[in-house]
């Protein structure tokens, strides 16, 4: 039911409350910051719209009618309701700013998005990201669903109704277990090679197999082979190969320790492009405000994701 279109206007009525209160429209006026004849502008249009007068207007000052001063009892409720709503809805806004839920995908949340955090908490007093992690399409899915504020993907799509922006590179790296035969080619391996290999692979939706799979159709025209096993875990991705059961393909910032320590072996490709980038999403259409504008210009500024084996 819409307010009656006398009653409408309850900041006419605020300011007849701040005459009766402070004695003159002049008060009233710099109370309300605004000028003495706009006040008595909406002061007059008021008497007006009510069909009242609502001030005896003299040389010493104005004071309320007794109607004036029943109107103002009346309407003294009807402002403190405001007063109180306007206090609610900006306690809400404030827990909704404090409480800041991201997703990101599982390269982007184990080796990065911990140095953003670092970086994001002297500007951000007060404020908590709550975390959630999953492949790209997941992170996707939780920020058109409004479950996250922004999310960071290593897909090379974005779906409709997201705003990307791209926050830095990372490099796609084979790897294999120290025996495998691959680990003695120094020359590296082809793409055709690698299209024909069975990989132990990251699930349907990764945007670290997505990546994969459009460099390889990119780079060969050979059909690529069905993956031996899909793990939805980059620590169970590397235990596999370390066992023995076959290459694989992850970014370089999630194998760097175990390229450092020679527990696996980077396998160069030949001709191959397997740079991909990282990315900040959020809902088309509205612009990032408060700490996720801040955490989205931390990633942008602070990503150095170059290929860290070279």
């Amino acid at each position: 039911m819409p307010l009656p279109h006398r009653v409408s206007d309850l900041s006419a009525f605020d300011l007849l409350l701040s005459v009766a209160e402070l004695g003159s429209i002049g008060a009233a006026a710099r109370a309300h910051a605004i000028t003495q004849p706009t006040a008595s502008a909406r002061l007059s249009g008021l008497e007006r719209g009510l069909g009242i007068a609502l001030l005896d207007r003299t040389a010493r000052g104005s004071r309320l009618t007794r109607d004036g001063a029943l109107v103002a009892d009346w309407a003294r409720t009807a402002v403190g309701a405001a007063a109180a709503l306007d206090v609610g809805i900006t306690s809400l806004r404030r827990t909704r700013e404090s409480r800041v839920p991201v997703a990101a995908s599982l390269t982007v949340a184990e080796y990065l998005l911990p140095h953003w955090l670092a970086a994001l908490r002297p500007s951000a007093e007060g404020a908590s990201v709550a975390l959630t992690t999953g492949n790209s399409d997941d992170v996707a899915a939780a920020v058109l669903a409004g479950e996250a504020r922004l999310g960071f993907v290593e897909g090379p799509d974005v779906p409709a109704g997201l705003t990307a922006a791209t926050v830095g590179r990372d490099t796609l790296t084979v790897i294999v277990r120290p025996g495998h035969r691959w680990a003695r080619r120094r020359s590296g391996i082809t793409a055709d090679e690698l299209a024909a290999t069975a990989l132990v692979s990251r699930e349907r939706g990764s945007g670290t197999r997505r990546a994969l799979e459009r460099a390889l159709r990119r780079g060969t025209d050979r059909p690529l082979e069905e993956p031996l096993l899909e793990l939805s875990s980059t620590t169970a991705i590397k235990a596999a190969v370390a066992e023995g059961v076959g290459p694989a393909v992850l970014s370089s910032l999630a194998v760097a320790a175990e390229l450092a320590a020679g527990t696996l072996i980077r396998v160069p490709v030949v001709a191959l492009d397997l740079t991909r980038e990282l990315r900040v999403v959020h809902p088309a259409g509205q612009a990032l405000t408060g700490t996720p504008r801040t955490l989205a210009a931390i990633a942008r500024r602070s990503a150095s994701l170059d290929d860290p084996a070279g």
